[in-house]
């Protein structure tokens, strides 16, 4: 697609006088916003990813009361960190941060970089995240393109191909980079993704109300629902699992997951994957790979309750089980594991599914 004849210098004069007219009037006002502090925008730029608005606020805000500089979170043990990440799940990205974080106290003083190619090699910073910092903290004409931006540009341009592409992600960033002008770049970008998400929405676009209208080309078309393309939806794979919650004098055993595990650094109960009904026979089982992960003898496997979850394109039965210590010493070779006691649980950073488990076999006591 030719990006000068798709949208002429003229269309582009209108966006921007349109868009900063909407913006004063609808913009946002989220927390973040108003410091211009790049470490409260990384901060929240790496929560806001595959994460809605709402969800990211609170999250947000206990954070920052905790971590309320680069500082502070660089001295942070990890396991802090992942504990108040805790619920908003790719705990990827709060390991990042903390690395991030090091990093920059360690070689930069503190200071966040400038420039584009300095922010891109930091951990977990990406091509958006680093234009939405080096724009809304520095002022510079950086491009970004999100959900919300990458929708709306295919509205725009009439874009039918694949947004998701190598062309359609070439032809998108090109766009954003001849949108964004010299004067005032960030609030610009920031009313992009404002329109993107309150105006030109995935279903149910309110067009009318849209102050691109008259330059939209699907909208032109009445193609705004077909546009841009759908992803295909990932087939779900099904998944059954056992968690085994091994009681030893008021205690239990809990496992720190590997860096290739699903939820890496956060603690759990041992978790084994089976594809058999949950019969005597597979108790068996369970309690052998229970042996053979953790080098301790148990007994008296049974189910607490059932939890269903999805992880990603998994779908995930998990079978919380009890059992009692039997005998044996710890193997942590490949993963550290201790005994806590159930007072000791709101100290670690655990999944989301052993949290749940643990305030299961923790109800109604008060150790």
């Amino acid at each position: 697609m030719d990006l000068a004849a798709a949208f002429s210098a003229d269309k582009l004069s209108i966006l921007r006088r349109n868009l900063r007219r909407w913006y004063g009037k609808h913009g946002r006002h989220l927390p973040w916003r108003a410091a211009g502090d790049p470490y409260r925008v990384w901060i929240s730029e790496i929560m806001l990813q595959q994460t809605t608005v709402t969800a990211v606020i609170p999250y947000y805000e206990r954070f920052l009361a905790r971590f309320p500089d680069l500082q502070t979170l660089a001295e942070a043990p990890e396991q802090e960190v992942l504990r108040l990440w805790e619920g908003l799940g790719y705990y990827s990205r709060a390991r990042n941060i903390h690395k991030t974080a090091r990093k920059l106290c360690h070689e930069r003083g503190g200071n966040f970089p400038r420039h584009l190619d300095e922010l891109l090699a930091l951990p977990g910073i990406g091509r958006y995240t680093a234009g939405a910092i080096a724009s809304f903290a520095f002022n510079q004409s950086a491009p970004i393109v999100e959900a919300n931006t990458l929708r709306l540009y295919c509205r725009l341009l009439g874009y039918e191909g694949d947004p998701r592409s190598t062309e359609g992600q070439r032809l998108l960033w090109e766009f954003a980079e001849r949108l964004v002008p010299s004067q005032k770049p960030g609030e610009f970008n920031q009313a992009l993704m404002d329109l993107g998400a309150t105006v030109c929405t995935p279903t149910e676009p309110k067009c009318p109300s849209c102050p691109l209208r008259s330059i939209c080309h699907a909208f032109q078309q009445g193609r705004q629902h077909e546009i841009p393309r759908l992803v295909k939806r990932v087939a779900m794979t099904e998944v059954t699992e056992a968690s085994v919650a091994v009681r030893k004098q008021g205690t239990f055993l809990l496992r720190q997951r590997r860096d290739e595990e699903r939820w890496a650094g956060m603690w759990d109960f041992p978790r084994f994957e089976f594809d058999d009904d949950l019969n005597k026979a597979t108790l068996s089982r369970l309690a052998q790979s229970l042996r053979k992960l953790t080098g301790i003898e148990a007994r008296e496997l049974q189910r607490v309750e059932t939890i269903r979850h999805t992880v990603t394109r998994y779908r995930i039965t998990l079978h919380c089980l009890s059992a009692e210590f039997v005998s044996g010493r710890l193997l942590c070779k490949d993963s550290p594991m201790k005994w806590i006691s159930p007072r000791q649980f709101e100290d670690l950073a655990l999944s989301m599914t052993a949290r749940k488990f643990a305030r299961l076999l923790t109800k109604g006591t008060n150790q």
